[in-house]
């Protein structure tokens, strides 16, 4: 989502961090067995056409409902436009933009 990354970090350098603005960081872990977690962000429009571009640019399946992540939709049902995909670790993320 064009987010920064950081150098790893914990104690054995097992988390990814990634800055989502300057009060906000998200660390990511590897395990054995991911379960999935639903990650939701508001972003203002210009940021959702850059996600949106980077998603098409790398294939990867989108949706405008967290049961169809794959519909190629933004017609998110709580903004004007919205979109759902999954990573591997079968983690849901969600863009929302007002606009």
């Amino acid at each position: 989502m064009g987010l920064e990354e950081l150098p790893p970090a914990g104690r054995d350098g097992h988390f990814a961090p990634v800055r989502v603005n300057e009060q906000l960081t998200l660390d990511f872990v590897t395990v054995a067995d991911p379960v999935g977690m639903h990650l939701a962000f508001d972003v203002d429009p210009a940021t959702f056409d850059q996600i949106l571009a980077r998603l098409r640019q790398a294939g990867v399946p989108y949706g405008s409902r967290p049961t169809e992540p794959g519909n190629g939709r933004i017609d998110h049902p709580l903004c004007a436009r919205g979109l759902f995909f999954v990573d591997a670790a079968r983690n849901l993320y969600e863009v929302m933009s007002p606009a």
